[in-house]
């Protein structure tokens, strides 16, 4: 009896569970639905760009610190202008703008319209009733009490830079500055027949280092001391940095295809090495390092400890992105010592790491990922010791300044504030002893600061990708919101019908993990229709991709109004999460987090059944050209269509700095197994590549050899070649071709025939 009550219980909540699941059929538009549908969406697109929605400011400070203006947008084509007072704590427009376009079309002596009035620079007098800006090449000096203006040459500020930065960064594959003359004015240092040299400036007296330098094998990239008394220089072995080659094939004027050639290295490519040298000015000496040739990205810049000038350090990242340095020169004896040495079985990602130099303690600030996290150590030079200033389970992401003197760090971290989309960015400062962490931006959102000159003040606009940005002025000091800037109100963005994306969340292939990203639908979506899922996908290893900012006007709101759920996803292989996350990309980009993906898109569709994920699409530019590719190549099973423009399609042919990265040095079989070109014979779904004849990002010959491939293998595609075009997907003509081709291979339609000028319904 216990069993029927079962059977039947299990029947009933089967039927409950059915019963609240709406039941849907396909979406299938008619040609002419399809014709109301892309005029649709052309109605909306231009209606969405001419609701003015401040998503951001540039505040324009002036000299005090005290004050700034700032512009917005105001309509379809006018810009209104607003002046802020940060210490009187008040905020006004900054003129009447129709007014304010009268007084210079007078001063001009030329129509000026109001919403053609553009002002770049501004600054006020004391009192606030004058004026002196900028507009077009003209500066205007105007009496704000009578609109009146007059030309001047006078810019009040002109050496006042309000947007220089505070701190300049230094990368270690920036070119190394090098010095002829010596910091004591005495002597002057060269080359002369691949060799060495040094003469004095006052005198005749010369120096010759070195007598094995050859015009082949120079010795460069001379250093001084800053005592004058050693010089650092390389004996090279220079390695020429091959061609790729492109044709112009529609030059105006000529008959002829324009051959066009750019040096590029690829995996694998050699590169000029550095054997290092220390040289001493008083016994004309010439010392060895004891360290390895430099044989990657270059000369390293050079670090003295102090103006004894007996230790200098450098830093070393080894081909193949596993090891890094900051090693220690003593120039007395020529020997090394590494101050920081980290190794890894993956990858070192050799663009975010950060290094910075204390030389009155003796401390590099670095920031490394080697505990599972990226976080910030202080590393003593003398000892090595290490010490962690930040930890847990969440991502530094970038630093934003160091004060020497208070011992702090400014920095920007995602991951740490609870109940939050991991990947928002938040503003902390933190001691270099690891205590008195604070949050400058603890409301909840992505957050982007900019400080006053001075530091007192700062502005934060914080926003989510369906949460309307807020932008607050705030005190350094207090952390006290001074006054809201501005909140826009998007009620005449709803009123169009528009659909904000959803942030959608879902597990990884782990089952723990947890994916993100958003979904964006059509505006006028009937909840009784299923529609087809198009994904745009950049799965490059070097960031994250799904926006958090309020945005609502994209290409994929845009694509979605054609009758297609659009969705975009960060899966495991791409960064700003854990070590472990990011390490799925190694010797792996064909993976592309496409495990992650399915699985979120088939969570989706269990959630929403209007998500049709037996019709699939998915397009991507660049390294996500060669990822929508993959899609149709290696999982036909999920994804139906895909448009992939100017693709990677096989990281020997790409860019050396990016794939060995992630693909490893030396070039081995795994750098074959996982192409396009050698897969290509895997294609089931329906193809489009595009591709700019004068792409010099990724080669052209990357997506031909990839038709080419496609040809041998008989497999039909659809090819678009953009003349002239270089790095892109294809400009307005491609982006509506990869619509007219999700139209026709997802929703079995027919595009508008737009070369027999069938006009779209405006109903």
């Amino acid at each position: 009896m216990r069993y029927t009550r079962f059977c039947l219980l299990l029947v009933f909540l089967a039927n409950f569970s059915y019963a609240q699941k709406p039941a849907v059929t396909p979406y299938l538009p008619t040609h002419q639905q399809m014709l109301q549908a892309y005029a649709n969406a052309d109605r909306l697109d231009s209606a969405w760009k001419k609701i003015p929605v401040v998503t951001n400011i540039r505040p324009n400070w002036q000299a005090n610190g005290k004050q700034f203006w700032y512009d917005k947008r105001a309509g379809a084509d006018a810009t209104e202008y607003y002046f802020v007072n940060a210490e009187k704590q008040t905020k006004h427009q900054a003129f009447d703008t129709k007014q304010m376009a009268n007084a210079v079309a007078a001063a001009l002596g030329k129509p000026v319209p109001a919403n053609k009035l553009r002002i770049t620079a501004m600054f006020y007098g004391a009192d606030e009733k004058q004026i002196t800006f900028k507009t077009g090449k003209n500066w205007l000096k105007c009496d704000l009490s009578n609109y009146h203006c007059e030309k001047t040459t006078d810019t009040v500020f002109k050496d006042f830079d309000p947007t220089a930065p505070l701190q300049k960064r230094t990368y270690r594959w920036e070119a190394n500055v090098t010095d002829s003359v010596s910091p004591d004015k005495q002597w002057t240092a060269f080359i002369r027949n691949g060799n060495l040299y040094a003469r004095a400036l006052k005198g005749s007296a010369e120096i010759q280092f070195t007598t094995d330098g050859t015009n082949d094998k120079p010795y460069a990239e001379i250093t001084w001391s800053p005592d004058s008394k050693h010089l650092v220089a390389y004996l090279t072995d220079p390695k020429k940095t091959k061609k790729v080659y492109y044709v112009l094939s529609s030059v105006p004027g000529t008959t002829r295809g324009q051959l066009e050639s750019h040096e590029y290295d690829q995996p694998g490519d050699e590169f000029t090495s550095y054997q290092p040298f220390v040289f001493n000015i008083a016994d004309k000496s010439k010392l060895p390092v004891d360290a390895e040739k430099i044989d990657f990205f270059g000369a390293p810049i050079l670090h003295w400890r102090d103006v004894n000038s007996r230790f200098y350090t450098y830093e070393k990242v080894d081909r193949g992105h596993q090891r890094f340095r900051v090693i220690e020169v003593d120039v007395q004896t020529g020997k090394t010592r590494n101050i920081i040495d980290e190794k890894t079985n993956t990858f070192i990602y050799e663009q975010r790491l950060y290094t910075h130099y204390l030389p009155k303690t003796h401390e590099v600030v670095w920031i490394t990922e080697k505990d599972g996290w990226r976080h910030v150590y202080l590393v003593d030079e003398f000892t090595s010791k290490e010490k962690l200033i930040t930890k847990g389970n969440w991502v530094v992401r970038d630093i934003d300044s160091i004060d020497v003197n208070k011992r702090q760090l400014w920095f920007t971290a995602s991951g740490k504030n609870a109940g939050e989309d991991p990947y928002f960015i938040h503003y902390y400062r933190i001691g270099l002893d690891g205590k008195n962490m604070v949050d400058l931006t603890p409301e909840k959102g992505n957050h982007r600061l900019t400080f006053s000159p001075d530091r007192k003040y700062y502005i934060d606009t914080y926003s989510e990708v369906n949460i309307a940005p807020r932008m607050v002025l705030k005190n350094t000091a207090t952390l006290k919101t001074v006054m809201e800037l501005e909140h826009p109100d998007i009620a005449p963005l709803l009123n169009t019908g528009i659909k904000l994306p959803e942030v959608f969340v879902a597990k990884g292939r782990d089952g723990v993990t947890d994916i993100w990203g958003v979904v964006y639908r059509p505006a006028n979506m009937d909840s009784a229709k299923s529609y087809p899922v198009i994904e745009n996908i950049y799965a490059g290893p070097q960031d994250s991709f799904v926006p958090k900012n309020f945005a609502a006007v994209n290409e994929m709101q845009s694509i979605a109004q054609l009758g297609f759920i659009v969705v975009q996803i960060d899966g495991m292989g791409t960064a700003n999460r854990s070590k472990a996350f990011h390490d799925v990309c190694w010797h792996n980009l064909a993976d592309a987090g496409f495990a992650d993906r399915i699985l979120w898109m088939k969570a989706l569709a269990a959630k929403y059944p209007q998500a049709d994920i037996s019709r699939v699409g998915v397009y991507g530019t660049s390294a996500g050209g060669q990822n929508s590719a993959g899609a149709v190549l290696f999982h036909p099973e999920f994804y139906k269509a895909a448009v992939s423009a100017c693709g990677c399609h096989d990281n020997r042919i790409d860019k050396q700095w990016w794939n060995e990265q992630w693909m490893g040095y030396p070039v081995g079989p795994h750098y074959a197994e996982q192409s396009n070109i050698t897969n290509a014979a895997k294609l089931q779904g329906n193809l489009m590549l595009i591709v700019g004849e004068a792409d010099t990002n990724v080669p052209p010959e990357s997506t031909y050899r990839f038709a080419d491939a496609l040809i041998k293998n008989n497999k039909f595609f659809d090819f678009l070649t953009v003349p002239g075009m270089g790095h892109g997907d294809g400009g307005v003509y491609g982006r509506q071709k990869k619509r007219d081709f999700f139209v026709k291979h997802l929703l079995n339609a027919e595009p508008p025939a737009r070369n027999s000028g069938e006009t779209l319904s405006v109903n």
